[in-house]
């Protein structure tokens, strides 16, 4: 008899700590930490929602996973791999901001936007926008930082300041930014039943995996930050 088991999303600084994951679908939404040590008293499977910028959230959903364990069935918690990859979001930022209508396309910037996280993951942003012009047919591509610096009205500034007649705003996660007078919004990076099917193709995986395998993807989990935090102790 198979084991039904609640599917949970858990959500870090890329979806506002799931925050823009709410009203998505029957799924469980949750940030990492308690909220995720709550909902997974019972039997789930639990999808880090990443698009590949959020470094620790595999490690951290598995630490709380691992800890909500003990002394259960095995199988009970699985983790499912991540979402996504930088290499899907690079390719989703040049797909939204090619599908965007502008009546002069040559003088159009994008301006690439995201929640601020720490400066390794910021700095990740500007090279997956650098990335992301690659082959897009577009020469400008700017990056901004929801709640940091550049903020949305700079980036914006800057695209003008560079010669952009119009501005085009796509955000890098799954917060929508504001869009400032003028610009245009290419909107989310990916549609619900888009996000909705790629959920269920990573929750598919992990029930795969421990059928055949019997593997719940937390032994596999990194922990390489954990291991060197704790050597730095």
């Amino acid at each position: 008899m198979t084991m039904r088991r609640e599917i949970v999303l858990v959500g870090g600084h890329e979806s506002g700590y799931g925050g823009a994951l709410s009203g998505l679908g029957r799924e469980t939404v949750t940030g990492v930490g308690s909220g995720l040590h709550a909902v997974t008293r019972g039997p789930a499977v639990v999808v880090p929602m990443t698009l590949g910028r959020d470094a620790g959230l595999v490690d951290d959903a598995a630490q709380v996973l691992r800890w909500n364990s003990r002394g259960r069935e095995p199988g009970e918690l699985l983790l499912a791999p991540a979402l996504a990859t930088v290499n899907h979001l690079v390719g989703w930022i040049r797909a939204a901001a090619g599908r965007v209508a502008v009546p002069e396309p040559e003088e159009r910037a994008v301006l690439v936007v995201a929640p601020a996280a720490s400066a390794e993951e910021d700095a990740e942003l500007f090279r997956v926008a650098r990335l992301a012009r690659e082959h897009s047919g577009i020469r400008r591509f700017e990056v901004a930082l929801i709640g940091g610096d550049p903020d949305v009205a700079e980036g914006v500034t800057r695209c003008r300041l560079l010669g952009a007649r119009q501005v085009v705003v796509v955000p890098a996660s799954f917060v929508e930014p504001a869009t400032p007078p003028g610009t245009i919004a290419s909107g989310p990076l990916l549609s619900p039943a888009a996000l909705e099917e790629l959920i269920g193709r990573r929750v598919t995986a992990a029930e795969h995996r421990w059928a055949e395998h019997r593997d719940d993807g937390l032994a596999d989990a990194p922990s390489a930050r954990h291991e060197h935090h704790h050597h730095d102790h």
